[in-house]
């Protein structure tokens, strides 16, 4: 049947069965007694096949009489032979770096049989279409790809098909070693690796239930592979450039201005840290408050209102009070893009060809989480 792989072990069982037929016709065209057939046949078990499936088959039959030293010797080293290769198998489909292009870089999102369209696309499918190994290229689409990546590492590892794994891991392999490189977003990745690496010790413990696809020993690989990258990503030193300004040498309005166009509290704190000016101007009251009320509604700070002992409101633990409970404003400088009209997904620079009169009206902006919803069925 098309789509099925052939056992690796075929081979090895075609060879034990030609050993029965060979050694089945000596003892019939030879003047071997009839009482000593039974020896001949369970000689020729022991010697093709492995000890617990004879043992199960013959549980009081003595093998030693049959079965010399030599003869384990040889069947413990064709087992061997047999598991070696199937871990340099494992090991190098793992390994591989070649990723599955398409020239197309857009996607019928069409959730059911039609009679013009036959089948269904799936999430693997879309990954493997949509080029995010150029995308993470794009300053403008990097966090993007990444909070996606974060998405599906989280709820959807599950339904990836084999090829959309391999793409998986190789886009976040040159993810990786770009923040290795350039020492920019490192803790967009280590959340990414954290949350990855959760999922897949999880699953891995539930092998035997059917829930990933692949060898069990290629996703081992690729969890040691994902404990390597969170080990280099903690050696992480930001070199430091002694020539030219540096943040101390700027007026407090140009470092207030860089403050304020933050959207992430983490990133706030952490550039406090650099100097005591910075310290300071990243507990201003008012940056605080303006974070709060550019990622939540005021409804939700009723909810969740601090206050200090002078009655003041405290916005910064508020922002992190409320991050707990509602899930910040998305903000991305580039995504992929909804045609309404012809149901296709796309990134915008790529375009993709809509039949629409006024093609501009009918895309819309898709978030990471309206990617996944899509192919929720």
């Amino acid at each position: 049947m098309a789509g099925r792989g052939v056992n690796p072990g075929v081979g090895i069982w075609k060879a034990r069965i030609t050993r029965v037929l060979s050694v089945t016709a000596c003892v019939y065209h030879s003047e071997i007694p009839l009482q000593n057939c039974c020896c001949c046949v369970l000689y020729v078990l022991v010697c093709c096949f492995p000890f617990s499936f004879v043992s199960s088959v013959c549980p009081k039959v003595c093998f030693t009489s049959i079965l010399n030293s030599d003869d384990e010797e040889i069947f413990s080293n064709e087992e061997q032979e047999y598991t070696s290769k199937k871990r340099k198998k494992d090991h190098f489909r793992n390994d591989t770096n070649t990723q599955c292009f398409y020239r197309e870089k857009w996607i019928y999102v069409h959730k059911e049989s039609t009679r013009e369209r036959h089948g269904y696309c799936t999430l693997g499918e879309a990954f493997n279409r949509l080029d995010f190994s150029s995308a993470i290229q794009d300053i403008r689409r990097f966090t993007y790809v990444v909070k996606l990546l974060q998405l599906i590492a989280k709820s959807q590892l599950t339904s990836l098909s084999g090829v959309a794994q391999k793409n998986y891991f190789n886009i976040l392999d040159k993810i990786v070693q770009k923040v290795l490189d350039d020492h920019q977003n490192p803790r967009l990745i280590k959340d990414l690796l954290q949350d990855l690496s959760s999922t897949l010790c999880i699953l891995i413990r539930g092998v035997g239930k059917s829930v990933l696809v692949g060898n069990i020993n290629i996703w081992i690989c690729r969890l040691e592979t994902i404990l390597r990258w969170q080990q280099q990503l903690q050696n992480l030193q930001v070199t430091k450039v002694n020539d030219g300004l540096t943040l101390s040498d700027l007026p407090l309005h140009m470092l207030n201005n860089i403050l304020y166009r933050f959207s992430d509290g983490w990133d706030i704190v952490t550039l406090g840290q650099v100097t005591p000016t910075l310290s300071m101007l990243s507990e201003d009251r008012r940056l605080w408050k303006k974070l709060c009320q550019y990622h939540f509604a005021e409804k939700q700070f009723c909810r969740h209102l601090i206050l200090s002992e002078k009655g003041h409101v405290e916005w910064k633990l508020m922002y992190f009070a409320l991050q707990k409970h509602y899930p910040p404003r998305e903000q991305y400088g580039d995504t992929l893009h909804f045609c309404r009209h012809c149901s296709i997904l796309f990134w915008k620079d790529s375009g993709h060809p809509c039949t629409a009169a006024d093609p501009d009206s009918c895309f819309m902006p898709v978030s990471p989480q309206h990617f996944i919803d899509l192919f929720k069925f």
